[in-house]
């Protein structure tokens, strides 16, 4: 039945109405469960210069049609590196490239520069299944028609895995650490469940960050200022800069943030005589708070942990929020209650040999991946029985 359904690529989202993505990115109404894949996040994206020409990010957005009527959407870039993926593929492009091939340009559906995990293959309801395959049809199509190595999806839903891997392509799994909310009513009935000592040194962390000398702020809708943003940006930048060599998003990109997407946004601020010293920026989606960038000009001990995790803690349980997502790597949230959870990806090469030589290289890894995910969450901060010492 796709042979019925038309797929097209645009360099723009500007091509398409905001209605017409979005009743397939984020079609309940409502927040919407990632704020990430709908219209005016990806249009912050282009609009402000982050993605786009010298960037890396080429957008080749993809759009399925059956008749007028828009049925499915994916966010793909064409890409010249491998940079604001966060599934690294350094080595396989390494291989390629000695092997006489050439990588790059891939195709990649991806959000940039978010390691967080959602739909990718953004289907209307009720054309889940067509659509999905339109997308995945239509983007090994384009890579092949134009001899493109690869093809990539990552940060894909369970869901899409198994869509994908009934059409041919190679499953890749991570890990990351996120916070679950078992129905706590406050911060501290989520340390009761912790053993003693890292309660104990939770506890610790908050008392010593939070005599810094100032005061930590929520932000979110118009409660964040211009200045608010002036702020974060300086902090970004040396995040950045100290990350990646040099930031991935502009200075116009928090711009477009305040624009259109501040109700979407939980900035947390710590201030000294009002002003900002360092500060930590989420997106709140529907039943998750997603941790994206932090930064500060001045150091103070275990600030970061408050701003960045402790802080996100406080407010999911405060809106009710079932999970808090913060970010890639850090083996340092585990003693903080983020436990690790495991990361999905799709993969598509040309060459049939590079192909199974990464299909057993993928074999491998999982079994790794796995194996990591059982050992770190044996070492979790969570008492094993509920008889464990519980005195402070």
């Amino acid at each position: 039945m796709t042979d019925q359904i038309e797929i097209s690529l645009m360099n723009s989202l500007g091509a398409i109405a905001p209605e017409d993505w979005d009743a397939c990115a984020a079609p309940r109404v409502g927040r919407p469960e990632d704020p990430f894949v709908t219209h005016r996040f990806l249009m912050a994206l282009e609009n402000s210069g982050s993605v786009g020409p010298g960037t890396g990010w080429q957008p080749s957005y993809l759009v399925a049609r059956a008749g007028d009527q828009v049925i499915a959407v994916a966010p793909m870039y064409a890409k010249s590196h491998s940079q604001g993926e966060y599934v690294f593929d350094h080595g396989w492009a390494d291989a390629y490239e000695r092997a006489g091939g050439r990588y790059y340009p891939k195709l990649q559906i991806a959000v940039p520069f978010t390691p967080v995990t959602g739909r990718r293959l953004l289907t209307r309801p009720g054309f889940e299944d067509i659509g999905q395959a339109a997308l995945v049809q239509g983007a090994v199509e384009v890579a092949d028609q134009n001899t493109l190595s690869s093809l990539h999806l990552t940060f894909c839903t369970e869901d899409e895995v198994a869509a994908g891997e009934a059409m041919g392509l190679l499953h890749r799994t991570g890990q990351q650490f996120h916070w679950d909310n078992a129905d706590y009513a406050t911060f501290d009935e989520f340390l009761a469940v912790l053993s003693s000592r890292k309660r104990k040194n939770i506890r610790k962390e908050r008392a010593q960050a939070q005599g810094f000398g100032g005061e930590i702020i929520q932000l979110t809708g118009d409660d964040i200022r211009p200045d608010h943003w002036d702020a974060f940006w300086t902090f970004y930048q040396d995040t950045g800069s100290r990350k990646w060599g040099s930031p991935y998003l502009t200075r116009a990109f928090f711009d477009e943030l305040h624009e259109t997407m501040r109700d979407d946004v939980l900035l947390v601020l710590a201030q000294i005589d009002g002003m900002p010293i360092a500060g930590a920026l989420n997106f709140i989606g529907r039943d998750r708070l997603f941790g994206r960038y932090w930064g500060c000009t001045e150091y103070h001990p275990s600030l970061h942990f408050e701003i960045c995790y402790y802080q996100a803690i406080d407010y999911a349980i405060a809106q009710g929020l079932k999970r808090v997502e913060a970010g890639a790597q850090g083996e340092h949230k585990l003693a903080r209650g983020y436990m690790p959870n495991t990361t999905h990806s799709l993969h598509w090469m040309r060459d049939p040999g590079f192909a199974g030589a990464v299909a057993d290289y993928l074999e491998a890894e999982r079994a790794a991946v796995a194996e990591e995910v059982e050992v770190l969450t044996s070492y979790g901060p969570f008492k094993s029985t509920p008889e464990e010492d519980d005195h402070d």
